[in-house]
């Protein structure tokens, strides 16, 4: 009885809807200064949910309720502005709306103007949208996987994936300063959340390829990350807390503007998400930083940037028992039996597992301007790391053939034993990373042309650590056990590198009739590296032309060089090896050799923007690798060459006034070929990539609940067709166990990846005028995570049973999760 009340309010909404009084609000909206109409133009009611946009003609047509309203009008190159109209019922409010030309010069378009994108492969989002990303834990870098040509998999991981790339080709920047990701995770436990602070963030720009000379030199993506700029004399902030992290940010400026602050802190227990895993034990993660901002204008054209930050992150886990069922179920017996097992692994009392890192960071930045047209910047930062890895696992598996309806799940009785097997894994692994890094800038602003010469200084060092083993036990053909070594290494090693290069780079306004119709910007980098001797040359070129209001074309070309880092120079060293004999002083830096083109269109009466890429990238000096879950590893020589092409469109839009919603597909095919003298029987011909994932989509909508407009909705679906991977073969005979080797190199795919998260947040004033004058909001967030449950499997290990031959199981992500959040907004 107590759902009748909901009931008879779900049906009474649309009545009560449907007896307002209606009107009309039309009219006409053109150009101050041609008089010509403007199609396009965002029509917005302010403080409600209706809005609409001028068709072709320039003309535009709302039916909204009887009343008075604020009409606000937005154009991309137009001054906003906002006129009140009065409704009345069954009647038509005629407005002629004139925009003015906003006056933007080349400078702002192509250097600062980050709110439009503007080159081919840019994509940006801001951090209202961030925020509003249904996911476990607010971080910039999950937020990725909802753009256009990321890959998706893995819900625990921050390391992303763009067209065909891996996970160590991605450019990182905050403020103009490069940071990293984690040198060495094995899982995404590991990572906690990622430096990138979307509490500070104000605009986050994604270069999914073609990116300038100035950025760097990776084969995939730059990301750009830049904090919030507080207003002058005001400050405000957030603080918010959930069942998996918290947080408190603060922003604020002096009342003459000339000091800033920014400052957050961050803590995230997510032990209850991880704990919803088949691996049951005792989860313990805790991950804490703390970053601080200043920037102080030390004179009217000299001013100085501070950044810096404090990471510290523990993953601990004392594992008990792990419960994984596979295989098939069949509807039919009579058909095709059923195939279903399971593996049931108890682990030692002893065992444990502790991972994490500490990093810190520090920037400093001082930038001249000279005559409003002369800017020079010279920054120097350093990153410092350590990451550790310390665990003992070992413990007995024993697989069952499980006969579907009989027996109990919970306890093993009624099921069959197929064999037992046990496995030691240990590891008291550590590497420590120090990044110091110089740069200067140098740009000349002469109206049409913006030409700026860069360079840049490095030096990087390693300390390396790594005293590791697996052990697989099985039966040996007297009747006993037979204990087989698959993997040991023990060795450590110091070593340093330097990197040097330069850059220049131009803007240019091409037509001087039509101001910021067709953009060029080109482009020469060189970089030195000390440790193999490589100097290596880049050229690129990048275009936008703007057909029309609504259409523009865009387009680059360019070379890429990766130099090879540590990572990549160590590969996987044989046995018996030690790891400075492993480094590779003769491998030379992969090269990629990139094309884009695409369009964006804006449909007016649909308000609907279509944009589409197609891309090819060749890469030669190609160095393969492997993953395992997130753990790459590099066979350490320039062994292969790749080809990836592909398209990328996004379907972008706002359903109602003011939250943007979108569709993302993805095509992708990645190849490699194996040089010559590097093949053998299972790598001869074209092979996938690694991250060769062929279709993704991914879906973000945002709505109001109806008739509450206080009520929002989060959802975000993501799809990606399996990754690909290599099956094992059979290998050497050792006692009744067969050994496994490497079979035809990623012939086989997981499982397909999908996921649906829905959020819904309600925002409440709890005072009208708080600091600064800003409204004191509180924000109320439910998230279900995974609505469908969906199982996604992210690897998978192998078992022998009691004939030694080797099962397949399963390494499966996290099943359907509940959060809550509340944050308080100043």
């Amino acid at each position: 009885m107590r759902f009748i009340p909901l009931l008879l309010v779900v049906f009474l909404l649309p009545s009560v809807a449907s007896a307002q009084s209606w009107g009309e609000i039309r009219g006409e909206i053109r150009d101050q200064a041609t008089l010509e109409t403007i199609p396009g133009v965002t029509v917005v009611v302010a403080g409600t949910n209706y809005g609409t946009a001028s068709r072709d003609d320039g003309s535009f047509l709302m039916r909204i309720p009887a009343g008075r309203y604020l009409i606000r009008f937005s154009a991309v190159g137009y001054e906003s502005v906002a006129d009140s109209a009065i409704v009345f019922r069954d009647e038509a409010t005629e407005q002629l709306v004139v925009l003015s030309p906003a006056t933007v010069g080349l400078d702002e378009i192509t250097i600062e103007g980050s709110r439009q994108a503007i080159a081919a492969g840019v994509f940006q989002l801001d951090a209202e949208t961030i925020e509003s990303i249904p996911a476990p834990m607010k971080d910039v870098l999950r937020s990725l996987k909802v753009i256009p040509g990321v890959a998706t998999n893995n819900e625990l991981s921050n390391q992303y994936s763009v067209r065909g790339g891996g996970f160590n080709e991605n450019l990182l920047f905050v403020n103009g300063f490069e940071v990293y990701l984690p040198f060495r995770p094995r899982q995404g436990e590991q990572e906690g959340l990622s430096l990138l602070n979307p509490d500070l963030t104000e605009s986050l720009t994604f270069y999914t390829g073609g990116f300038p000379v100035r950025y760097g030199g990776k084969l995939s993506s730059a990301l750009d990350v830049q904090y919030t700029d507080p207003q002058p004399g005001t400050i405000s902030g957030k603080a918010y807390s959930s069942l998996l992290d918290a947080g408190v940010a603060i922003k604020t400026a002096s009342p003459n503007g000339r000091v800033s602050v920014v400052g957050g802190a961050r803590r995230a227990r997510a032990r209850r998400f991880f704990a919803t895993q088949e691996l049951k034990g005792t989860y313990d993660p805790n991950f804490t930083d703390v970053q601080l901002g200043i920037n102080v204008s030390i004179t009217r054209s000299t001013q100085l940037e501070l950044l810096g930050m404090y990471a510290e992150h523990e993953f601990t886990l004392d594992p008990n028992t792990r419960k994984t069922f596979f295989g098939t179920v069949s509807q039919d017996p009579r058909i095709a039996p059923s195939n279903l097992k399971s593996l049931w692994t108890t682990f030692d009392p002893d065992n444990f597992e502790i991972d994490g890192y500490q990093t810190s960071f520090a920037g400093a930045r001082l930038v001249n301007t000279i005559d409003d047209r002369i800017t020079v910047t010279h920054d120097v930062s350093i990153f410092d790391t350590s990451e550790e890895e310390r665990f003992e696992i070992s413990g007995t598996a024993v697989l069952f053939q499980v006969n579907p309806g009989s027996g109990d799940p919970d306890t093993g009785e009624g099921l069959l034993e197929a064999g037992t097997s046990s496995q030691e894994e240990t590891a008291d692994n550590r590497i420590d990373v120090r990044s110091t890094t110089a740069n200067g800038a140098y740009r000349l602003n002469l109206g049409r042309t913006i030409p700026e010469v860069g360079w840049y200084a490095r030096r990087l060092e390693f300390t390396d650590r790594i005293n590791e083993k697996s052990v697989v036990t099985g039966p040996s053909t007297e009747g006993g056990t037979i204990r087989i070594v698959a993997d040991s290494l023990i060795d450590s090693a110091s070593f340093s590198e330097e990197q040097f290069g330069f850059y220049l780079h131009n803007d240019f306004d091409a037509l001087a009739s039509s101001p910021g119709r067709l953009l060029i910007s080109g482009g020469l980098r060189g970089d030195y590296y000390s440790f193999s001797n490589e100097f290596t040359v880049s050229p690129r070129l990048s275009m936008r032309f703007q057909q029309s209001s609504v259409t523009s074309f865009f387009g680059s070309a360019g070379v890429y060089h990766q130099t090879p880092v540590y990572r990549e120079l160590r590969g996987k060293p044989d046995p018996g090896e030690t790891i400075l004999g492993s480094l590779n002083r003769d491998l030379k830096s992969q090269r990629s050799l990139q094309f884009v083109a695409g369009l964006e269109h804006f449909f007016t009466e649909k308000r609907l923007t279509l944009r589409t890429e197609a891309y090819l990238k060749r890469v030669s000096n190609l160095i393969s690798y492997d993953i395992d879950n997130v753990r790459v590893e590099y066979s350490g020589v320039n062994d292969a060459k790749g080809t990836m092409y592909g398209l990328d469109v996004q379907v972008r839009g706002e359903l109602v006034p003011g939250l943007e919603s979108w569709i993302n597909y993805g095509y992708l095919h990645a190849t490699e070929s194996f040089l010559p003298g590097f093949q053998d029987e299972f790598t001869t011909g074209s092979n996938p990539r690694p991250t060769d994932q062929r279709h993704t989509v991914s879906i973000f909508i945002q709505d109001y609940i109806p008739n509450d407009p206080n009520w929002k909705i989060h959802m975000r679906t993501l799809f990606g067709s399996g990754l690909p991977y290599t099956p094992p073969v059979p290998g050497e005979q050792v006692g009744s166990l067969l050994t496994q080797i490497p079979g035809d190199r990623l012939s086989a795919r997981y499982p397909v990846y999908f996921r649906f998260d829905i959020g819904a947040s309600r925002d409440v004033t709890v005072f009208q005028n708080g600091f600064s004058g800003l409204p004191v909001v509180l924000e109320l967030t439910g998230e279900l995570l995974n609505v469908f449950d969906q199982v996604n499997t992210i690897s998978y290990y192998w078992v022998p049973d009691s004939q030694g031959l080797w099962n397949r199981i399963p390494t499966r992500l996290t099943p359907r999760t509940i959060n809550v959040r509340a944050s308080v907004r100043f």
